[in-house]
């Protein structure tokens, strides 16, 4: 049963991940169709930024602290990703170079978001496996 609980957590961390990653799309979106100025943006975007780190980190960390290695083996990579961006201070979002790199941070965040829905299916899959497991 703590097995399940264990996934139901991870469940809910990377639905936090999720909606963070897709509201960093939304204000790229926003200012692509000039609803919002690139101050904002930028300043919508930093915010969240670090919260994503973290939770990312505790989330694979959770991981391996419970014994799912394979599970913390997947989330490597982007955490990967995120230490080497923030080791070389290229984490946040600038104001003035935000529309000349606005595809290129399109991209990154849907790779994250389709990362994280993969980690997301993973993860379903695992509780309904241990749901099964523990129903018999």
């Amino acid at each position: 049963m703590e097995d399940l609980y264990v996934w139901l957590i991870s469940f809910l961390f990377l639905i936090a991940l999720l909606a963070l990653v897709v509201f960093q799309l939304m204000c790229l979106a926003d200012l692509e169709f000039d609803y919002i100025n690139p101050y904002d943006s930028s300043n919508r975007i930093n915010r969240v930024i670090l919260p994503e780190y973290i939770a990312e980190g505790v989330l694979g960390a959770f991981f391996l602290l419970t014994g799912h290695w394979c599970m913390s083996l997947f989330c490597g990579p982007y955490l990967y990703y995120n230490v080497k961006l923030y080791m070389r201070k290229q984490h946040l979002v600038d104001v003035t170079e935000i529309f000349n790199m606005l595809h290129k941070e399109k991209k990154i965040r849907l790779f994250k978001l389709f990362y994280l829905v993969f980690l997301l299916f993973l993860s379903i899959f695992w509780m309904i496996l241990t749901a099964l497991e523990d129903h018999e």
